[in-house]
């Protein structure tokens, strides 16, 4: 399968050229996103003797076992890089990378995992002023149509409205996509979730997703959701923050600021992956032939702008939606440095599109942006 060139790999490879800096290096990311394709090209271009360790087998977690730091010295004297892939499955790896960090300064040290919630726990006590974070994501349509012509590009943008962007999927025909993407959803995304402390109603969960999926760039009531699955609204809220951590969704929050009929208390529901999205509702059908267009090209536009910005560390941008209770909205709403910028995702190009008069005068400096198939590949990757 092809190999494509992450955002991230000059970032992570540069880190690793600085012979001064040996912070730990902690890339998260959902399963088959590529991180062991991104660790294992790191090691290839790497100057440093390396070695790479699959943390899922037993007998790498006893080799970086606590109880075992004893015997760190003789597993990386030789090296001057290792990965530890899928680090989570070290017990107390916050306290094994801090004596990595700590004993051995010539060393540097990558390590992965699927589940921030999982490893994130681990290591950010222990790695305090010790570590730099990386998030990797599904494939980019920059990444995805880098060497592409316009036309090529243009397919491929409406393809991974219907199948995403995880790279053994959007890599493959159509046939072998959705086998992949099946594969991906039913065992491998989900499985940190589920084996997070054994939560007791996987079936629960399973039930949230498909409703999010269904009301994707939608507004979400927790209680509304509560209700429907039968639950109390803190297992909503508990489970949604599992999935967000797990990477399989983000929020947006409602922009507030100046205006008294602005919505303050909502939220909207994306998915990092469209393919994702649709094979929860089971549905790939071609674009001319769906009545949720709109709402799959808002997902996919805003989890890419969301990328960008997590690419570009540090991230000191905000995002939000905007609406006020007279029903007048806006799609995407980022502020950083006290500067508004405001989008929207229309899939027709040709469709006028008038930002609220309320939210101009309310904001006279914000700068507006109309984001279409026509623009997207250079609008969208724009600070």
């Amino acid at each position: 399968m092809k190999i494509i060139k992450r955002s991230i790999y000059d970032l992570i490879l540069n880190r690793l050229k600085d012979r001064k800096d040996n912070k730990i290096i902690i890339v998260y990311g959902a399963r088959q996103v590529g991180k062991t394709t991104l660790v294992k090209s790191l090691l290839a271009k790497s100057e440093l003797k390396s070695e790479y360790f699959n943390c899922d087998y037993l007998d790498v977690q006893n080799l970086f076992s606590y109880e075992n730091a004893s015997h760190f010295e003789n597993t990386v004297k030789n090296y001057g890089l290792i990965v530890l892939d899928e680090a989570q499955r070290i017990k107390n790896i916050g306290m094994v990378l801090k004596i990595l960090h700590d004993e051995f300064p010539y060393l540097k040290v990558i390590a992965t995992g699927s589940s921030s919630f999982d490893l994130s726990n681990m290591v950010n006590e222990p790695l305090t002023g010790r570590k730099i974070t990386y998030s990797l994501y599904p494939l980019t349509y920059k990444e995805l149509t880098s060497a592409d012509s316009a036309v090529i590009a243009r397919r491929k943008l409406e393809r991974v409205l219907r199948f995403g962007s995880y790279p053994s999927v959007i890599l493959n025909d159509d046939q072998k996509a959705f086998e992949n993407l099946n594969e991906i959803v039913s065992s491998y995304l989900f499985r940190d979730i589920f084996a997070f402390q054994q939560l007791k109603k996987p079936e629960v969960l399973t039930s949230l997703l498909r409703l999010l999926a269904f009301q994707v760039a939608s507004e979400v009531s927790f209680t509304e959701l509560a209700n429907k699955l039968r639950v109390d609204q803190t297992v909503v809220q508990r489970y949604i923050q599992l999935l967000e951590d797990g990477f399989i969704i983000f929020r947006l929050n409602a922009f507030k600021r100046n205006l008294r009929n602005e919505i303050g208390k909502s939220r909207k529901i994306y998915f990092w992956d469209n393919g994702v999205r649709n094979m929860l509702i089971q549905n790939f059908n071609p674009l001319n032939l769906r009545d949720d267009l709109g709402a799959l090209w808002e997902n996919y536009c805003v989890s890419e702008r969301h990328k960008f910005l997590n690419y570009h560390l540090p991230r000191t941008t905000n995002s939000y939606f905007w609406r006020t209770y007279n029903q007048k909205e806006i799609d995407l709403v980022e502020e950083k440095e006290n500067r508004l910028k405001a989008f929207e995702f229309k899939w027709n190009p040709n469709r006028q599109v008038r930002f609220p008069s309320d939210f101009r005068r309310a904001y006279p400096q914000a700068e507006f942006k109309v984001i279409t198939p026509e623009n997207f590949g250079e609008e969208i990757y724009q600070m």
